[in-house]
This record gives structure tokens, sequence and C-alpha cells, in this order.
């Protein structure tokens, strides 16, 4: 018999799938790569927003439409967080919820070769998760259907409860897999060809707080196994300690990828979320991510039209983006959940959140355009920690050479020198000696307008755009 498996959302969800492929393949069943022909679908389901639910009822009924005889699975966190609202799509013979995915074979064995299902003949294995006893559900995996990276799961759920996010309600409290099981199936992914591997979880940076381990641990584990690459999937702002940053800095095959969720550039929206810091705390935490590896890229979630968010919230938000010059930027609209505190908030207009979202896009979009452009800074200045652009077209290459990261933020820094090029030659120049038309200025209420900025120039003029980055990483900001 043949199955197949249609998976949405995160890769958590990635690796949930692979190992229920591994449940059926050893009961014998054929993964198939299409569903013409198979006995059974399996829709593996993302509820994080009302596109996601969306999207796996149009696959449940897509399915259903375009293999008839297959029995229906849907799974994942839509029926686990929504169980009602699964159990009202007809299209799904079987729904099974996150916590009983060891079901799922026993169920679409008893249900494969029945009559058309019904209303009496419909299977559904929800139950909610029991927050004093839930254990990682500790399934492994010998395998993966992507024959250059393996993704391993090691934490599931999360305590955190920001007020837009269902995932703790599908997803349960934070757990931690032990480093004893996590070991075991590095090495059999390793043995099977494996040069690659993610490290995985809802909440990753809350690993081991439940069995007095740091996150760190794992990684540190699998770069010790013998993979080229070792990477971790999405990260929050918890537990991102300065011991946590040295231990990694100190792992030679470890990429230094970050993908850690903003969700805000503003205070007050990310207040309202719920969410544990501000934005000079993650842009320290960005600063020293950058100090300690100097081509580290961090890319990042941004919500837009989150209730009570102003246009001035918007631009603060959008402001911060900037400066922050990430490498990339998931822009999306804040869509209501039910069952969240966000959902019983004053909403926004749903044309205001996709103008915002426009505008954010663009952005991200300027600073993508800059990094394609600029591929390098003189070598003479590639030693210093942090180097800001200031200008950078046919004329014109200036840089701000200092001890300080001013793209984390302009608290305690001073510049220790500007640096002038001419674009042409690359001869060193001297900014005293410039006409204005040649000077650099600042926006008030930015970065450089700051005393110490203005020190270190010790001029004003005329500019048609200015932009900052750390070493490599170009972004120019429109004035």
């Amino acid at each position: 018999m043949k199955i197949y498996f249609y998976s949405l959302g995160c890769k958590v969800n990635q690796y949930d799938t692979e190992s229920m492929k591994e449940m059926f393949r050893a009961a014998g069943w054929t993964i198939s790569d299409s569903p013409e022909g198979c006995q059974a679908i399996v829709v593996n389901s993302c509820t994080v927003t009302s596109v996601s639910d969306q999207k796996t009822r149009q696959a449940v009924r897509r399915f259903k439409r375009s293999v008839p005889g297959a029995v229906v699975v849907l799974t994942g966190c839509m029926p686990q967080a929504f169980p009602t609202r699964a159990m009202d799509l007809e299209a799904a013979d079987i729904v099974v919820g996150n916590r009983d995915h060891k079901k799922i074979l026993q169920d679409v064995e008893a249900r494969v070769g029945k009559a058309t299902s019904s209303a009496g003949s419909r299977i559904f294995d929800v139950e909610t998760y029991d927050h004093r006893t839930e254990d990682f559900d500790d399934a492994g995996i010998d395998n993966f259907s992507d024959r250059t990276r393996a993704v391993v799961k090691i934490q599931d759920g999360c305590n955190r409860y920001c007020s837009y996010c269902i995932i703790p309600t599908a997803r349960g409290r934070s757990r931690s897999r032990s480093m004893e099981s996590i070991e075991a199936e590095l090495k059999r992914i390793r043995a099977a060809g494996f040069r690659e591997v993610v490290l995985v979880g809802i909440n990753l940076t809350c690993y081991g707080l439940d069995i007095g381990r740091s996150f760190v641990d794992p990684i540190e584990l699998a770069c010790s196994i013998g993979f080229d690459r070792v990477r971790i999937g999405s990260l929050e702002y918890d537990n991102i300690t300065d011991d946590a940053i040295d231990r990694l800095s100190k792992l030679p095959n470890f990429c230094p990828q970050f993908h850690m969720s903003l969700q805000a550039g503003c205070d007050k929206t990310l207040k309202n979320m719920h969410r544990h810091y501000n934005t000079d705390e993650y842009a320290a935490t960005c600063a020293k991510l950058r100090s300690a590896f100097p081509d580290a890229a961090i890319t990042t979630d941004i919500m837009v039209g989150f209730p009570h968010e102003t246009e001035s919230d918007f631009q603060q938000s959008l402001d911060f983006a900037r400066r922050m010059a990430f490498e990339k930027i998931h822009v999306f609209p804040y869509s209501p959940r039910e069952g969240t505190l966000a959902a019983k908030m004053e909403q926004v207009p749903k044309a205001v959140k996709t103008e915002r979202s426009h505008r954010m896009l663009a952005a991200a979009e300027d600073n993508y355009a800059i990094s394609r452009e600029y591929d390098g800074i003189p070598s003479e200045l590639t030693s210093t920690r942090y180097v800001t652009v200031l200008r950078a077209d046919d004329e014109l290459c200036v840089f701000l050479v200092s001890t300080y990261d001013y793209l984390g933020g302009a608290h305690g820094g001073y510049a220790e020198e500007a640096v002038c090029f001419d674009a042409g030659t690359g001869e060193r120049l001297h900014l005293e000696n410039l006409s204005a038309d040649y000077a650099i200025v600042a926006r008030p209420g930015d970065v450089f307008g700051s005393h110490y900025f203005m020190n270190a120039l010790h001029s004003v003029g005329k500019n048609k755009s200015w932009c900052f980055a750390a070493p490599n990483r170009f972004c120019i900001n429109p004035v």
C-alpha cells in the first residue's frame, strides 16, 4: 500500500512528518512522491496564522477531490489547537492531534478499504496536552527524505504565551529531548551519510531549562560527531547569553546563520505582544553575535498591523528594521487567532495592514539590493570590528571606524575615525579638506545625529543617502 505526506509550516513539522514516514515504512507501506494512486494521504498542518488554516483546508479538500478513494488524514497543529474546526472539515476521514501521531498508523489501517466516510465512520483522536506530565515525544528517525541535509528536533512546545500566538495550545509546554536520545539519532543519520544537520525546536533557546542543560549543549554535541555543517532553526531572544555566544564561536563547523524573531521594532508594540525584551536588548544581542561571528547572517520576522499599532509605532518599527540591516526579513500582517489575548484587542484595518506590509517589504528589498551591490570594503579597514558606511556612490566612499557597533544602537558609543576614499581612484581623502558638497549630514533623531557622530566629522552638507552596516554587510537607507 502507498501513502503520501503533505507537510505545511515549520521545520519542526517537517521533522514530525519524517517520523511518521518512518513509522509507516516500518509497517510495510511505500512512501509515495505524489498522491496519485495512494491508499492514504496525510496532511500535517500549521496553524500559526489564519492563512495557514486556509492552506490546510484547501489541501485536505483538494486531495479528497483528486484522489477520492484515498483515506485523508488531518494532523498537526490545526486540529490540536482547534479540534472542533478540524472535525467540521468533512473531507478529512481521520483527525489526529499533535500529541497522538503514533495512533495514525493504526487509525489509517483500520480505515483503509472501508466505504466512503460518513459521520459515523470518521475517526477523531485529539487529546489536550497535560502540562503536568507531558514529556518529549521521542519517536526518532534514522533517515531523511532530503539526501543532503537532515533535521533533528531537540525541543517542543513553548511557555511564553505571546498575546498573538496559539502555539502553546497547539504544541504544549516547553519540553526538552534528552542528550542521550539526541546523540543516538545524530550518530544514526551521520552513519546514513548526511553531512549537514539542522537542530530545530519550537522555542530552541529554551532547550534544557527543564533538564538542567543549555541550548548550546546539543549544538556542541552535533559539531563533535563529524558533520561538515551544523545549523540551527529559528531562535527566540531568550537565553542567548554571552557564554552561549562564546561557546558557539569556538565551533568551526557551526554555521552562524541566526534567524532571531523580532516581531516588532517598537517597544510599545513589543510590550503589547508580551515579548519579554525591548529593542535595545535585541539590538545588543545582534551586535554581540556580529562581533563574535564576522560572517554572521541575521534574519528575522516582523509583524505589521498588530492591534493598537499607530502610524508612529509602525514608523519606529520600520526605522529599527532599516538600522539593523538584516540579511533577510520575513514580513507578514498580523492575523487574529481565536483563543489569544490579541484577538480581543482593537484591530488595525486590513487595508492599513496591507499598506504597511508593502512599506516594510520595500525597506527590506532596499537592504537586499545594496547588499548585492557592495561586496566588500577597503582591505585596510577589514580588521576593524565595526565599520559603518556613511556614503557609497560613484564619487565617494565614506566609512566610520569605531570600537562601538552603531548598528546595534547609539548608547555609550563613540567614533574613533571617519575615513574617506575616492570611489574612482581608491585614493584616501581627508574629510576636513572636502567642500560642503561632499560632506555628510545626519538626519535629526537618527543614530548618527548624536554628538559623537558630529564631533567625528566636524562638517555638515548635502547627501543623497546614508547607510551603515557591520563588516561586509551594507544597507543604504534613503533620506
